[in-house]
């Protein structure tokens, strides 16, 4: 049996951006972009988390991660600080800016969602998800 997950999943991830980026544009937002998009994601469901969680949590590699935060720092989107358990550990965290910016990322996600979801039923968008977390869980024991 010839399978292509991998490449389906790869090919979604890839024209799945380019509509996000697309969406982003015509709404008028410019503040973040979808890589973007998907640190403050992260950040607005824990923030204050160390750099390594964020990588981990966003699937992006540390040094792309580190640029990226550069870049967001300077637009004031996040700041870094060292918390006071571990003076060693730098933790990330939103400004009030980036905060304001959950309601407007939230509308470009509903959007792109209805996109990916159109013609399923819930009961197939739960059965796709539960397979995708599957593979998720596969590809991450190999790490």
């Amino acid at each position: 049996m010839k399978t292509q997950g991998g490449f389906l999943i790869t090919r979604i991830k890839q024209v799945g951006g380019r509509v996000f980026e697309r969406i982003l544009s015509e709404k008028n937002i410019d503040a973040f972009n979808g890589p973007q998009g998907r640190i403050l994601y992260v950040l607005w469901q824990k923030n204050g988390i160390p750099i390594s969680e964020l990588s981990r949590e966003t699937g992006l590699a540390m040094t792309t991660l580190t640029s990226m935060l550069d870049r967001m720092e300077a637009a004031n989107l996040i700041y870094r600080d060292r918390g006071d358990k571990d003076r060693r550990k730098i933790l990330i965290f939103l400004t009030e800016e980036a905060k304001g910016l959950e309601q407007e990322y939230n509308a470009v996600t509903e959007e792109i969602s209805s996109i990916y979801y159109k013609g399923f039923a819930d009961e197939e968008i739960e059965q796709l998800e539960n397979y995708l977390r599957r593979i998720l869980k596969n590809v991450e024991e190999v790490l």
